[in-house]
């Protein structure tokens, strides 16, 4: 049915809907409403079974492998064309990006996502993180991309096609951008933009609501404690491995420690202190005189580490309750204990704590300890907001890290700093016309713009804000081991984009 027809024979209601809406302080036509309720009826079953297809492709990132040599990609990038052709969307493949787009105009609407995904650990999973698991927790759908990205893309692709279907005239054509390296690698998109025009405007629905204008700056310290070797000849207590975490922007749910000739006392203390951790688990394992200590926290994205509960600070505090003999281990437990300890927000870290008063604290996180070849890699990530200049942090941070380590004796190799930009979008003239949009569905009252700890491609466009898909207040699941959108969140995303779309791209 046409929305002529539907405005033919719903004419009182019209009239009263039109009141209604304009007495009301937000502004959002009755175009819109009409065709993101059709949206919802008409494609709700059809957008979670291509979440499904999405989902089943890892589009995880391998080394040596691009989106046009890797058989997982390669899979994804055609199910995207297959959806597109079924829809009647613009379909184009420029390798590292993908443009589905409606609509002839010159002038655009940009929508900016990302196909690819960071990695899963199916043993945290009820089924794989690479099949859409509506079955476990009814009302969720759950799999790794559902939040982060894949879910917004098959929304975005949906709205379109329900503008589509009513046959909406466009004064701008509505570009869906699926860039396969967000995770990974922004060089190419980068590259890609040298010889491409964005839109004028961009939505980025890659964060959450109700708009994102200022984002922190990805930021990292990674170096390598040198190897210490452990004392064979002693029979006192011997710290020989720590190590935990996954990827760098994952707050890390697993750690583990081994230790050498632990005696009943040290376990007994060690055990005490494991069980004033309540929102930790610990397993302890003991072989012969080798402890080996499991422990299990909660993932989370890195830009929100109060949302977890990090298991390798956590280990390296329950390990502080015993002087141990210098080894790598020891080190590397030392370091996260005396520099990170449980804190998110770089307190023990020299000086480079600092908060914004709009975009909030540095957040700091020890998201991977691992033996590598030359020793223990400790990477930390940070979040910047504005308010330190880069210069200054590279200063605070060197001069902490020496400190510690002229403290300690030990040798730091592989130093390696960066420090992103901190992003504040001023002045888009979409902002009010997305608040308008969010206020409507969600019944919020004089919604404001919001700044967060993530950093998403929206930094490479000009005029671009965040508009979703996860709800302010509830914790985001994306890079978590748990990841998932609600059934309900992801149809009043269909409604909110394709009112969005309208609004802002429709004649």
């Amino acid at each position: 049915m046409t929305l002529s027809r539907i405005l033919r024979t719903s004419c009182v209601v019209t009239t009263l809907l039109a009141s209604s809406f304009i007495s009301q302080a937000n502004e959002v036509s009755l175009r819109s409403v009409l065709v993101a309720n059709y949206a919802v009826e008409t494609y709700s079953v059809a957008m979670v079974d291509n979440l499904a297809k999405l989902v089943a492709f890892n589009t995880e990132a391998i080394d040596g492998l691009t989106p046009d040599t890797n058989p997982q990609f390669i899979g994804f990038k055609n199910q995207l064309k297959r959806l597109s052709q079924e829809l009647g969307l613009d379909f184009v493949d420029h390798g590292y990006v993908l443009l589905i787009s409606l609509g002839d105009s010159e002038d655009k609407l940009g929508v900016i996502t990302h196909g690819d995904v960071q990695p899963a650990d199916p043993k945290f999973w009820q089924k794989s993180p690479y099949e859409l698991d509506s079955v476990s927790e009814p009302g969720k759908l759950i799999g790794r991309g559902t939040e982060d990205d894949k879910g917004a893309i098959v929304t975005a692709m949906f709205a379109m096609k329900a503008i589509k279907d009513q046959q909406i005239a466009l004064d701008k054509r509505i570009e869906l951008m699926v860039y396969m390296a967000e995770e990974s690698n922004w060089q190419p998109l980068r590259e890609f933009l040298k010889e491409f025009t964005p839109a004028d405007i961009n939505i980025t629905i890659d964060a959450e609501y109700p708009v994102v204008t200022a984002e922190k700056g990805w930021s990292q310290i990674a170096f390598t404690l040198a190897k210490d070797p452990v004392n064979s000849a002693s029979n006192s207590p011997q710290l020989i491995d720590f190590q935990g975490g996954s990827f760098a922007s994952q707050v890390p749910q697993e750690a583990s420690a081994v230790i050498n000739h632990v005696n009943n006392d040290l376990l007994t203390a060690l055990k005490a202190k494991a069980a004033t951790q309540t929102q930790m688990a610990y397993q302890f394992e003991q072989s012969a005189e080798k402890l080996t200590i499991y422990a299990n926290g909660k993932s989370a994205h890195s830009s929100t580490p109060e949302d977890g509960v990090n298991a390798v600070t956590h280990l390296a505090e329950l390990l502080s309750i015993y002087k141990w003999p210098q080894s790598t281990a020891a080190s590397a437990q030392q370091f996260i204990a005396d520099m990170v300890g449980l804190g998110l927000y770089a307190e023990q870290f020299g000086d480079i704590a600092y908060k914004d008063d709009f975009m909030g604290h540095m957040t700091l996180a020890a998201t991977i300890v691992k033996q590598g070849e030359q020793g223990t890699d400790i990477t930390l990530n940070l979040r910047r907001p504005k308010g330190k200049d880069k210069e200054l942090l590279e200063q605070q941070a060197q001069a902490a890290i020496k400190q510690w380590q002229a403290t300690n004796q030990v040798n730091i190799s592989n130093l390696k700093t960066y420090w992103g930009e901190p992003m504040v979008m001023e002045d888009a003239p979409h902002l009010a016309t997305l608040l308008d949009v969010f206020e409507h569905y969600t019944g919020i009252e004089n919604p404001q713009p919001v700044a967060i700890g993530g950093s998403t491609n929206s930094k490479l466009f000009p005029n671009a804000l965040s508009f979703g898909p996860a709800m302010p207040g509830v914790e985001y699941t994306g890079h978590s081991e748990y990841e998932f959108i609600t059934y309900k969140q992801f149809m009043l995303n269909l409604k909110m984009y394709t009112a969005a779309f309208i609004e802002l791209a429709a004649k």
